[in-house]
């Protein structure tokens, strides 16, 4: 474990975030830069697809629905 240096906004735009999906700032830190790498890695894949996919590795039953057209 180690200290990242972020600049000003980024931390506080990061304390907002961690507010509103109830994260410690060190978890949405976390989550973010795991999206992020997840992303790189799968461009061909949504973040809806990436959550599917990591709640159904992590063993979550988590039922995706289709999307409706207007």
């Amino acid at each position: 474990m180690g200290i990242v240096n972020i600049e000003d906004e980024l931390h506080e735009q990061l304390r907002r975030a961690s507010k509103v999906s109830y994260r410690s700032i060190n978890a949405q830190a976390a989550f973010w830069i795991r999206i992020g790498m997840l992303c790189e890695l799968n461009p061909g894949l949504t973040f809806q697809e990436l959550v599917a996919r990591e709640l159904k590795d992590a063993g979550v039953d988590a039922p995706v629905s289709e999307a409706v057209a207007p």
